[in-house]
């Protein structure tokens, strides 16, 4: 019996048929876990889903792709739905994936968890880098759709609360793939103008989907790149958004916004009142004591009779004048009685006392002679004696 002889190609062929054939592998749901996840620069990912008994190639084409609102990641638990086929030049069924999504959440819940953790990461989300909101702002610009319910409502709390300000709207979709691109470009608008000294962007409640455009990455950068304080005001109280981790002032809603915006007029003008009246009655206090002192002042002696403080300086003067001319007298009899007493010393000393008394002072040509030694025979001596000199020759010596 002569059996037909099949090239590979042939059989790859037949079996890739047979598998397009079965309507259960056309359409088909599997779970499993990620393992050597590869995305290449063509936007093809390649990975396998595993689990405990066995393994599965899979490939998700860019087409596809493009429509993933999360990155995959090896060790991650998805579902995914796609065809089962055979490539024919490998010989190999593979998954052929049209939809990801992670298992146990939704594919927005990763998308958003993931989107956090990077900036957080980055530091978007810092407190060093927020800026203080102004308090009194001057010009706003509302950054949201003009069509909505929320933008009517922020006009009407800011007119309400603070009519002192000019409030601009820069129109921008709140929704849809095309609107975080034109929220970024509102905000950089604004920045680039320095049309505004606050930002306020948001939009109304909705459904996930709806507020998504506020968890774009072109966004969350735009609101971390504003020169201008940025307030987030998107969606109802329980819905939180990248938008509102990166804003400089996160607003439950937007009209909670607006309220966060600008201060109340009222309670602005009645701590104005409360201040006016505590700065007059601080003045009224100011004035009675200046009041008092003045009438101090008026009532005193030397107001009621200058030359009294006059005359009370003259005595005084004279006072200080006998104090004066006693002092130096008793200074000058000190220094007389010093002098008397110094001078009498060296009156005692002086060598005309010891002449005085009948003694003489001999000098030859050598100085005083105080010794036999000291003169010569024949030399002449000068004898000083209290009224005088007498003039002599050595005759002798003893």
């Amino acid at each position: 019996m002569q059996y037909p002889i099949y090239s590979v190609s042939q059989v790859n062929g037949y079996i890739k048929g047979l598998l397009d054939a079965d309507p259960l592998l056309g359409q088909l749901f599997v779970r499993g876990e990620i393992s050597n996840y590869k995305a290449y620069p063509s936007g093809h990912h390649y990975f396998s889903l595993k689990d405990p008994e066995g393994t599965i190639r899979c490939v998700m084409f860019r087409r596809e792709a493009v429509n993933l609102r999360f990155r995959p990641q090896n060790g991650m638990k998805v579902i995914a739905l796609g065809r089962v086929a055979v490539f024919p030049r490998d010989g190999q069924y593979q998954l052929y994936v049209n939809v990801l999504t992670p298992d146990g959440v939704g594919d927005l819940h990763e998308a958003f968890e993931q989107l956090k953790a990077r900036l957080a990461a980055e530091g978007l989300f810092d407190e060093a880098h927020k800026k203080a909101i102004p308090k009194f702002p001057a010009r706003i610009a509302l950054v949201t759709s003009p069509a909505g319910a929320a933008v009517r409502d922020m006009i009407r709390i800011l007119g309400a609360r603070w009519p002192m300000a000019e409030v601009y709207v820069v129109p921008c979709r709140v929704q849809g793939a095309e609107a975080p691109g034109e929220i970024a470009a509102a905000i950089r608008w604004v920045n680039e103008r320095e049309a505004a000294d606050l930002i306020i962007t948001g939009r109304g409640g909705g459904s996930t989907e709806d507020l998504w455009c506020f968890n774009d990455e072109l966004v969350a950068r735009a609101i971390y790149d504003s020169e201008i304080p940025v307030i987030s005001a998107v969606g109802h109280e329980p819905d939180v958004t990248i938008a509102d981790y990166v804003a400089d002032l996160r607003a439950a809603t937007p009209s909670n916004g607006a309220e966060l915006a600008v201060p109340d007029q009222n309670e602005q003008y009645a701590r104005l009142e409360h201040l006016g009246r505590r700065m007059a009655k601080a003045t009224q206090r100011e004035l009675q004591a200046a009041r008092a002192t003045l009438d101090k002042a008026a009532g005193s002696r030397m107001l009621q009779d200058p030359m009294s403080w006059v005359d009370d300086r003259r005595i005084l003067l004279d006072r200080q004048r006998d104090r004066l001319a006693h002092g130096l007298t008793r200074e000058l009899s000190v220094h007389r009685e010093t002098f008397a007493r110094l001078a009498a010393a060296l009156d005692a000393l002086s060598p005309l006392k010891v002449l005085a008394r009948g003694y003489a002072i001999a000098q030859g040509a050598g100085g005083i002679v105080t010794s036999t030694k000291d003169v010569a025979l024949g030399e002449e001596l000068d004898l000083r004696v209290s009224d005088g000199s007498i003039y002599c020759e050595v005759k002798r010596k003893k």
